[in-house]
């Protein structure tokens, strides 16, 4: 069984992947057999990046691009095949959101999430489906999110997006899988990361945060999850385990999306 899910030999570009759920995702790929590829939008995070990669013993190859801009997208796409290979698995994790209440959002910050969140998979996936149509093979994994499915307050560009980026998966799997092309999406629940930890600390009287306690109601696991929650399935939507499996969205969030919460 464990050939089924290994990734030597593989090649995996995750977008953004210098820290958080995509560098998670990356720690997994190598620990797979992947050679890891990533990019960031700066030579700046590219470097912290690569000292945080270098930490963990991980050999990978980082490059700048900004996933949004099409002719540097396609410049870095050829160089990573000219210095490193073919793209076998694709994984479009960069990402970002503006929580601002919709009466207040301007239209252009809410251009801006869907270009990153929505624009940039496209794109980046555009570039790598060439060489993958060729080659007869690829994994493209888009990192979808519990507002694929859900709206919430002050989240509209952001739901918009993955709401999209859901559809757009479904898609490049129904225009590609006859080229044994598959392309999933990874939605994760709320996940333990340094940007959630002031949403986790305890008050001054001991108990939770107003949005802790929200979130652990709203869970059956009764808990936030972790980033190694998410290396199985992300193994899986990468290996030849998932090779019959396209168009599908895994959800990761301790089953939030399948209950309806506590009563109060």
């Amino acid at each position: 069984m464990s050939d089924i899910f290994s990734l030597k030999g593989k090649i995996a570009w995750i977008t953004g992947g210098s820290y958080g759920i995509g560098f998670s995702i990356a720690q997994a790929y190598h620990k797979a057999g992947a050679t890891v590829v990533f990019n960031d939008i700066g030579q700046e995070q590219l470097d912290k990046g690569l000292e945080a990669y270098k930490a963990e013993g991980i050999p990978a190859h980082g490059y700048v691009c900004d996933v949004t801009d099409e002719n540097a997208v396609n410049t870095t796409a050829a160089l990573i095949e000219k210095e490193v290979g073919i793209i076998d698995i694709l994984v479009n994790n960069a990402g970002i959101i503006k929580r601002i209440p919709m009466t207040e959002m301007s239209a252009a910050d809410f251009r801006l999430v869907i270009d990153v969140d929505l624009n940039a998979p496209f794109i980046v996936a555009k570039a790598v489906l060439p060489s993958m149509i060729k080659k007869g093979s690829g994994k493209i994994i888009n990192i979808c999110s519990m507002m694929s499915e859900l709206g919430r307050e002050t989240v509209s560009a952001y739901a918009a997006a993955k709401g999209g980026l859901k559809m757009l998966t479904k898609n490049i799997a129904s225009e590609f899988g006859q080229h044994n092309i598959q392309c999933n999406g990874l939605g994760p629940g709320y996940i333990e990361t340094p940007q959630t930890a002031p949403l986790r600390e305890k008050q001054s009287d001991g108990s939770r945060h107003p949005f802790d306690q929200f979130i652990i109601a709203k869970t059956p696991a009764a808990r936030w999850g972790k980033a190694d929650d998410l290396a199985g399935p992300a193994v899986f939507l990468a290996s030849n385990a998932s090779d019959f499996v396209n168009g599908h969205i895994l959800y990761v969030d301790g089953g939030i999306l399948a209950y309806i919460g506590r009563q109060p």
